[in-house]
């Protein structure tokens, strides 16, 4: 894999590099649209890689949160075509690597000594590469560990990156300004704590020991004393990355085994715990052929304020749905519908909003659930697509729904992938209060 001997880091450099790859985009379309006026047989296919090929090779060596949203972007099979999601899906632990010179230059900073003088051995090249930082393996008294390293000057770009990024999402790829100005804000939040490596370190050793008991899933164990704000050391994890361990056609047991895990694991976080891994791209699991897998990043963990749980969480139940005036409290409270709606907007948004309930928390009222059936996810994606092309939501004068459900909705449509992904079939455990609110299959 090439690497990198430097990422631009000032606005000036990383402005001009998204107006590189606007221009490369400009000149795909313009190429496009002049072979279907000659009449070529070119399908819209060939623009999406053209296009999908050049922004993902130029941001990817912007590293950050311009390669962030590109990874969230692969996690959406419905938002983007096919093109898009598989070259952005490399961003989840393919990147261009940095050059091992600048990752001696950040030990020295953080350290003042280089990796080879507190590791017993360090490899100089890297062995994963994501869009915050990559991964080294080194040994230390006997023990093989796994040593992140955060791409300099990706902390400080943040901000200036996203107001870049703005503009592309909506041209490129239709979404409502109003929705995806409410979506930022979260999302550089989000984007602020996981360049805080102390932070992740604090995190994943919390939520590791609260998890521990979940069967067939482990976590690192974390050094903080080899840890730093931009320099992680914990535990080497053994196994293989979804698509990887996909291709070795594991046993329908074994599937479900790691798909029970992950379903566990969430639901413990999520109704117990009150704090998620709020980043389940297939990047940050390991699986094992022997049905157990390992979690391997806290970067990104969404807390969830009590009074929004339980309100948020409450929709789930399928008589809430039955009660009209309760439900338009709550489609209030949670800002789904507001007071400026006209009586035709509000007729609209309710019934979205509970078809949606309605089909995403199906799991959930079920004892099992097989989610090796495309067609549950044909029906969620049509519902996309149709959400997204209706004329109210598209001249919507405001955001709808609180920003603490951006992540918690990411989480679960991650969760529902990974688990069709393994085709798997689960218990579904919940909470005990919903347990009395459950269907038969």
């Amino acid at each position: 894999m090439k690497e990198q001997n430097k990422i631009p880091t000032s606005k000036v450099q990383r402005a001009t590099r998204f107006v590189r790859t606007g221009a490369k985009i400009g000149g795909n379309y313009a190429k496009y649209y002049a072979k279907k006026a000659l009449q070529q047989n070119v399908s819209r296919e060939s623009l999406h890689e053209d296009n999908a090929s050049d922004i993902y090779s130029e941001l990817s060596e912007l590293k950050g949160s311009a390669l962030k949203v590109l990874q969230m972007m692969s996690m959406d099979k419905n938002l983007l075509p096919t093109a898009y999601t598989d070259r952005f899906a490399m961003a989840q632990y393919s990147a261009p690597p940095l050059s091992y010179p600048l990752v001696v230059k950040t030990f020295q900073k953080y350290f003042g000594k280089g990796p080879t003088e507190l590791y017993d051995t360090f490899s100089r090249s890297a062995k994963n590469a994501a869009s915050i930082g990559q991964v080294h393996q080194a040994t230390l008294d006997g023990k093989k560990l796994a040593v992140k390293i955060q791409y300099p000057g990706v902390a400080n770009s943040i901000t200036s990156d996203l107001k870049i990024v703005k503009p592309f999402a909506i041209r490129l790829f239709n979404i409502n300004e109003r929705d995806l100005e409410h979506y930022l804000q979260e999302v550089e939040g989000k984007l602020v704590e996981e360049t805080e490596y102390d932070l992740e370190v604090r995190r994943g050793m919390e939520i590791s020991e609260q998890c521990g008991h979940i069967e067939n899933i482990d976590f690192p164990t974390y050094y903080p004393e080899l840890s730093s704000e931009r320099i992680i050391t914990m535990d080497w994890l053994d196994g293989e990355h979804m698509k990887e361990f996909i291709a070795t056609n594991p046993s329908q047991e074994v599937r479900n085994q790691i798909g029970q895990a992950l379903w566990d694991f969430y639901n413990h976080q999520v109704h117990y715990i009150k704090q998620v891994h709020a980043d389940p791209h297939p990047g940050n699991f390991l699986f094992r052929q022997d049905g157990t897998m390992g979690v391997i990043d806290f970067g990104c963990v969404k807390e969830i304020p009590d009074d929004f749980y339980q309100q948020y969480f409450s929709l789930i139940r399928q008589d809430i749905l039955l009660k009209p005036d309760q439900l338009d409290d709550i489609f209030h409270d949670l800002a789904f519908i507001n007071s400026n709606d006209s009586e035709a907007e509000k007729k609209v948004f309710k019934a979205i909003f509970v078809e949606m309930i309605q089909l995403l928390g199906r799991p959930f009222h079920y004892d099992e659930f097989d989610f090796a059936d495309d067609s549950y996810f044909t029906q969620i994606f049509a519902l996309s697509e149709r959400v997204s092309n209706t004329e109210e939501v598209r001249r919507s004068r405001t955001a709808r729904g609180p920003r603490d459900a951006l992540y918690i909705n990411r989480t679960y449509f991650g969760l529902y992938n990974l688990l069709n992904a393994l085709q798997a079939k689960i218990i579904t455990r919940k909470p005990t209060w919903l347990e009395a609110k459950k269907l038969s299959a």
